[in-house]
């Protein structure tokens, strides 16, 4: 065994190096496009209703950011369902591992469109309606501004929850097909901290734990996507013996 190739299990062809170009760039370029963005998002803290709502009724660029963030996603996802592509495996359980992650990659992305409709649309306009109601009214905004975070919540929590699943499916295919065993395991770990992020999402909000999941997350993302481009890009398949030798 060369280094250009890593080990696969008996029976089972090489891997396509090229083909898993397009879902390495495309998982890479969509983090990375994703936390930038995410910089521009309105901070302040996330459960102090009445802090963080006033900087959002004065956040200017509120949509562009969560649309921005939507793309972003898509095109994370887009990668995830071309691995699930390029690894495909027509026998066992990791057969069924790639059917079941790309239903999760795409019920993340359903999710995530409702998210963003929730977040991006629905409490940005709560929160404006809330800022500039009359004292009277105050009460009552400020109410219907909680209700619809709360629901952003509960849909935030079932995102995580199905994208982690698709990671730990995605995490089972690359290790039938034969990827570098670190990879693997390094997209389990994600899926658990998305798992994780659900769970405190859903149970008390966006939390100071919450915000150490999505780092701890990020950073698992940055560390298994980086090596998976370093492996379609830079492993070589090795050539085929002239017909002299």
């Amino acid at each position: 065994m060369t280094a250009e190739t890593p080990s696969r299990r008996p029976g089972r062809p090489p891997i396509d190096r090229t083909s898993l170009r397009l879902p390495a760039t495309l998982l890479l370029a969509g983090q990375l496009l994703f936390i930038v963005i995410t910089q521009f998002h309105a901070g302040g803290p996330a459960n102090d209703h009445p802090a963080v709502f006033a900087g959002y009724a004065g956040s200017r660029t509120w949509t562009a950011v969560h649309l921005g963030q939507f793309a972003a996603m898509a095109v994370l996802l887009a990668g995830l369902l071309a691995l699930f592509s390029a690894l495909e495996v027509r026998a066992g359980t990791a057969r069924w591992a790639g059917r079941f992650g790309a239903a999760s990659a795409v019920a993340t992305l359903a999710l995530y469109g409702v998210l963003q409709a929730v977040d991006g649309v629905a409490l940005k306009q709560a929160v404006d309606a809330w800022a500039g109601a009359p004292d009277a009214a105050q009460a009552a905004r400020f109410a219907g501004a909680e209700a619809v975070r709360w629901l952003e919540w509960g849909v935030r929590s079932y995102q995580d929850v199905a994208l982690g699943l698709a990671l730990l499916f995605a995490a089972a295919v690359v290790r039938a097909a034969g990827l570098p065993g670190p990879i693997a395991y390094l997209i389990v770990l994600c899926g658990l901290a998305y798992l994780a992020q659900g769970w405190v999402a859903g149970a008390e909000g966006f939390t100071e734990t919450q915000t150490i999941l999505i780092v701890l997350a990020f950073a698992l993302n940055l560390a298994w996507m980086t090596w998976l481009v370093i492996v379609a890009w830079r492993v070589r398949d090795r050539q085929a013996p002239s017909p002299a030798g």
